[in-house]
């Protein structure tokens, strides 16, 4: 979500005679964009403020103007404690009001600026669309935010306070861009939201449609032919939606659906509504419906008052399950959660000793699930030039990395590619001569 609202403050940002630089010392406006979801990713917002003064004081000294702006969940969250720790900023942004950057910035010139109000109306409705030119920039495969914001409130997220009460985009809207995206070559689209499978966005007839009809209506869009969504959460995932993985052919066998602990007493304490009976059996019904889908889920360790055994019952929930790839965090206490107040906070020393164990697990059954591909033929989304001369890279339907010798004229064509070897974090192949497989 965070790569969506950069690219569109991006697209704000060239209508003001802005263009992008990959060199940092070149910008005379520097946007960081930022998440609160962790206390590693808040503090590497100062870390990274620090070396941006000391490049903003250098371009003084040569007579050129630095405009810093903090953006996304930490200005939120944080507001005027930034401009307090970070005298360099001139503009912290909230996340639900970077459309009116250009007004922002211009008041920012006069005086440094927080904005972090929620706004009545609609930021999607305002934001510029991207040029042709910028979207064949971006690739093939594209993000599009249908929902934000979330009406859960797990004790130890931050979500609900620094996005909100859950909101969907109408179904209009979001074809409108996703048209727009496909006349300019993009073939894949990820559906992004806090709580996308909450998602409840109007149609034209101004009735509420559920994500698995969004699902269709988007691979209608000439042009799209893979389709993925992410986040989810284990208690909106329905049937009908569980059933769209197999009537929809454009929605690729892979979900990533959190369960953050395999222990109900933990889960209970995180606020997280469900059970991890709830978990299994929405793991079992998409498996139904479609058996080759690949899983990833979150995991937060540690998390206050966990124990010996409720470590172990999560442990084992991922060998029972087997997943693709997983995201393993120590608990990180973020300042306003219920979960940041709770006795019996577990030690570092321990966190790092559960983290280390789950990490093996899964790591090694990450590079069992690559290994299985080696000897099958996989339709590959070309999107790239591989990092190699003569190679080319793009994406498996279950979200591998995979490179292989081959044409640029292939990028944003779905090849058939028999993979060869595997290693870290990808696939090694070659383009088959089978007839790729038509769903």
């Amino acid at each position: 979500m965070n790569v969506y609202d950069a690219e569109r403050m991006a697209d704000i940002l060239e209508g003001e005679g802005y263009t992008a630089t990959e060199t940092i010392e070149e910008a005379d406006l520097v946007v960081l964009n930022t998440c609160h979801i962790r206390e590693k990713a808040a503090e590497k917002v100062y870390s990274e403020l620090g070396r941006i003064r000391e490049m903003k004081r250098d371009r003084t000294a040569l007579g050129l103007e630095t405009r810093i702006v903090v953006a996304g969940c930490v200005a939120q969250a944080e507001g005027a404690e930034l401009l307090r720790r970070a005298p360099a900023v001139d503009l912290v942004v909230g996340p639900q009001n970077y459309q009116n950057l250009p007004d922002l910035l211009r008041q920012s010139q006069k005086k440094r600026l927080v904005e972090t109000e929620f706004p009545a109306e609609d930021k999607f409705v305002s934001l510029p669309a991207p040029t042709a030119k910028t979207i064949r920039a971006r690739g093939v495969s594209a993000f599009v935010t249908v929902q934000e914001g979330c009406d859960k409130f797990c004790t130890f997220c931050v979500v609900p306070y620094t996005r909100g009460s859950e909101f969907s985009r109408s179904v209009d809207e979001i074809i409108t861009e996703i048209e727009r995206l496909a006349a300019s070559g993009v073939r894949e689209i990820t559906l992004l939201g806090q709580n996308v499978n909450a998602f409840h966005g109007l149609d034209e007839a101004g009735s509420t449609v559920s994500l698995a009809t969004l699902l269709d209506r988007v691979a209608r869009v000439p042009g799209i032919i893979r389709l993925r969504y992410t986040t989810s959460h284990p208690l909106d995932m329905d049937d009908v939606l569980a059933r769209a993985h197999r009537d929809n052919a454009a929605v690729m066998p892979y979900l990533h659906l959190p369960v953050q602990s395999g222990s109900d007493r933990i889960l209970d304490a995180m606020n997280r509504r469900h059970s991890v009976a709830d978990f299994r059996a929405a793991v079992a019904s998409v498996k139904r419906y479609r058996p080759d889908t690949a899983f990833s889920s979150d995991f937060i360790i540690g998390f206050p008052g966990e124990t010996d055994e409720d470590f172990a019952a999560t442990m084992q929930l991922v060998e029972e399950i087997g997943f693709s790839s997983a995201y393993t965090f120590k608990y990180s206490p973020r300042p306003g959660t219920p979960a940041a107040d709770m006795a019996d906070q577990v030690p570092e020393s321990v966190k790092d000793s559960r983290l280390q164990t789950i990490q093996a697990l899964v790591t090694k059954q990450q590079r069992a699930f690559q290994e299985s591909m080696v000897g099958r033929t996989l339709d590959v989304l070309v999107e790239r030039v591989g990092r190699k001369p003569g190679q080319i890279a793009g994406k498996s339907p279950h979200l591998l990395a995979v490179a292989f010798e081959g044409s640029a004229d292939l990028i944003g064509q779905v090849v058939s590619v028999e993979i060869t070897e595997s290693v870290t974090n990808s696939l090694i192949g070659q383009l088959s001569d089978r007839p790729r497989a038509v769903a």
